[in-house]
């Protein structure tokens, strides 16, 4: 069952979180190929200088600006393509870049970092614009399982946003070892809660 577009019009930062659990699958080549989110990241508006809605609605920015529910793949580096969905109504650019996935079943390919995980799931620039909801190769389902523990912390590699830098946008299932940067851990283990 896909995600519906309702889940995707909702704020930015509860979509990111909600998406903690969920599924991202790809249907490419006669393979599926599936893989539980494990970590996220929220970009919000033109204010948030890490997000490329900053840019206005032009370029590479454009699907931002679009309806929920729909991907936004872009590339960065020069070598890595970043899975993204688009949230919040139309008009008001915010979307969630998903970092790192569980792969279920087991790939051959890494899928600790946004730029491993689509190269894993044979996602490119290619499938950006598409329709998450209706039509498409490509798709999110719910969650399977019960919430996972989640814990939310500042973004990474956006040293270039001022103030931005240290909102805490990043959510991660805590217990998983698929993350794509550790979380400091206490002495018995269990990642550190932020106070």
């Amino acid at each position: 069952m896909k995600l519906p577009r309702k889940f995707y019009a909702r704020d930015c930062l509860t979509v990111a979180r909600d998406l903690i659990g969920c599924h991202l699958v790809h249907h490419a080549q006669h393979a599926l190929f599936r893989g539980r989110i494990v970590e996220t990241e929220a970009y919000i508006h033109e204010d948030d200088a890490a997000c490329h809605a900053r840019f206005g609605p032009n370029g590479r920015a454009k699907p931002l600006f679009g309806p929920p529910g729909h991907s936004y793949v872009y590339l960065i580096y020069g070598m890595y393509d970043c899975f993204n969905v688009v949230c919040e109504p139309t008009g008001s650019p915010a979307a969630v870049l998903i970092r790192a996935l569980e792969p279920d079943p087991p790939l051959a390919a890494a899928t600790d970092g946004p730029g491993k995980l689509t190269r894993a799931l044979g996602i490119t620039r290619a499938h950006s614009t598409l329709d998450l909801v209706r039509g498409s190769s490509l798709w999110l389902e719910p969650r399977d399982r019960p919430e996972p523990r989640i814990v939310a912390t500042p973004r990474i590699g956006i040293d270039y946003a001022g103030e931005w830098v240290h909102k805490p946008w990043r959510f991660v299932d805590a217990d998983s070892p698929w993350l794509s940067r550790k979380l400091p851990r206490t002495t018995d283990g269990r990642p550190k809660r932020k106070k």
